[in-house]
């Protein structure tokens, strides 16, 4: 059991990241970014990159090497998230939100099946590992490796720092703002596409670093690893309460133990079946998710 529980929380912190920036582009402009996913995995790419460029990259990936790649994956991939926002999002933003969807839809196979094309359909192997020494501790019978205590404690970082970033800072309290009201908040003075695009770029990049992890610590990726994984996003968001940081962190975390729990029971066939089952009792019975409130629409 306590190995369940462990496994649960290690992949659920990969969904909390992703589900991070779901969360935040909806909570602003009420947009179901399904492009997100293909983010991490752009953001897994562009890792394998920059090590394969390396001149005798190492065949196990230091700290410094993964935090100073994740760095600058989190930065090309917020640009990233920007330049969609501003071709793609921006120009239909006073449309119907069906369009805007539909759009989403849309840049999410452009983005799979551009890398489809001009990288290949192929798995890759990843560069390099993420590696550190020290034996596999045993905690209350789960068996805990350093990579992933490291891996964890990253993700972790990064939530309290956006976390932080939000509540207590001036863009923070800026993307609040639009959140509860756009039309007051520009008229307040606030660039309200500024902050937007703001948004896109932290939530790209928070996808980006995990999907650095994901790589360093699995060792393969595809042109198509974004598209499961974005959709269990969206569902660990909704879980949580889509709008909300902190449900999008607990709503990672409980996906990932009920997927855990699935896995234990029936089986690894059975574990997307289940997530997206309870993606749908969710919708049907409790919407808002876990912490999320109930929205009065502004005509």
């Amino acid at each position: 059991m306590s190995q369940v529980i462990w496994d649960g929380l290690f992949v659920g912190s990969f969904y909390a990241l992703v589900a991070l920036g779901y969360s935040m582009v909806y909570g602003v402009i009420k947009l179901l970014n399904f492009a997100h996913g293909d983010i991490y995995m752009i953001g897994a790419f562009v890792a394998y990159f920059i090590l394969g460029s390396l001149v005798g990259a190492p065949t196990g990936i230091s700290l410094a090497i993964l935090l100073a790649v994740m760095i600058a994956t989190m930065a090309i991939t917020g640009t990233m998230g920007v330049v969609i926002e501003r071709i793609a999002y921006r120009p239909l933003r006073g449309g119907p939100r069906l369009t805007v969807l539909i759009t989403a839809v849309g840049v999410s196979f452009t983005l799979e099946y551009a890398v489809s094309f001009f990288i290949s359909a192929d798995p890759k192997v990843f560069p390099a590992q993420f590696q550190l020494t020290g034996q596999a501790m045993s905690v209350l019978g789960a068996r805990v490796t350093v990579p992933q205590l490291v891996l964890m404690a990253v993700a972790a970082v990064l939530m309290i720092l956006l976390q932080r970033y939000v509540m207590h800072s001036r863009d923070g309290r800026a993307m609040r703002a639009v959140a509860l009201d756009p039309q007051a908040t520009k008229l307040m003075g606030v660039n309200v596409d500024a902050i937007i695009s703001r948004t896109f770029f932290i939530g790209s990049a928070l996808a980006g670093a995990a999907g650095v992890m994901a790589g360093a610590y699995y060792g393969k990726i595809d042109f198509l690893m974004g598209f499961i994984l974005g959709l269990k996003a969206f569902t660990a968001a909704v879980i949580g309460g889509i709008g909300s940081l902190y449900g999008a962190m607990l709503g990672g975390l409980v996906l990932g133990l009920l997927e855990s729990f699935a896995t234990w029971q029936l089986g690894g066939m059975w574990r997307d079946v289940v997530a997206f089952a309870i993606l749908i009792l969710f919708l049907s019975f409790k919407p808002t998710g876990i912490l999320g409130g109930r929205v009065v629409e502004r005509m």
